[in-house]
């Protein structure tokens, strides 16, 4: 997460699954294959992907609408499903994923977050996602009463109490021991 006067700027670090979905020469949208493995966090991962098919734009869509998800509930339907093999807990994920509706999934949130979810889920595999309308969703739920102070979470300053002991003689609490706020 981004500090100080970049505090606003959230930092995407591992590109590491990135890869073009448009030939470098060509232009044309990469082609659909099957039988793929399922590449990246099975918790965040779209049905396709779970299906094995190759990913696209819409997957990427799916998945950032889970970690959206994520972000606002701390947990998603199917997080913590037991499995003894990698295997069977992938397919656990994804059978509930499949089963469990999404209106079940984006319970007690703004029904944004569903209309979200359906429209990511219905693209098919090279569909141009519209990437304006999708924004347009949640700016305007910002706008619906929300008033955007710019103050994150990261960025707040959250009081703690340090034993008196502690200051100046903790090797992990030197950083702050001219203060009782966790910067």
């Amino acid at each position: 997460m981004g500090v100080g006067k970049r505090g606003n700027l959230v930092n995407i670090i591992d590109f590491g699954l990135v890869k073009k979905y448009r030939d470098k020469r060509t232009h044309p949208h990469i082609p659909w294959r099957e039988n793929r493995n399922l590449t990246g966090t099975a918790r965040y991962a779209s049905i396709n992907t779970h299906m094995g098919v190759e990913q696209s734009r819409r997957d990427d869509m799916e998945s950032l609408g889970y970690v959206m998800l994520y972000f606002c509930r701390g947990s998603l339907p199917w997080k913590g499903l037991k499995a003894t093999a990698a295997k069977q807990k992938y397919d656990s994920i994804v059978a509930k994923k499949m089963t469990t509706r999404t209106e079940i999934i984006c319970r007690g949130l703004p029904n944004e977050f569903a209309i979200y979810l359906n429209y990511t889920r219905s693209l098919r595999f090279d569909d141009n996602p519209d990437y304006v309308y999708l924004r347009k969703i949640f700016r305007d739920l910002v706008c619906e009463g929300f008033q955007y102070d710019y103050v994150f979470d990261w960025t707040v300053q959250i009081p703690v109490q340090i034993p008196e002991e502690c200051i100046g003689h903790c090797p992990l609490h030197e950083p702050f021991s001219d203060s009782r706020y966790i910067q």
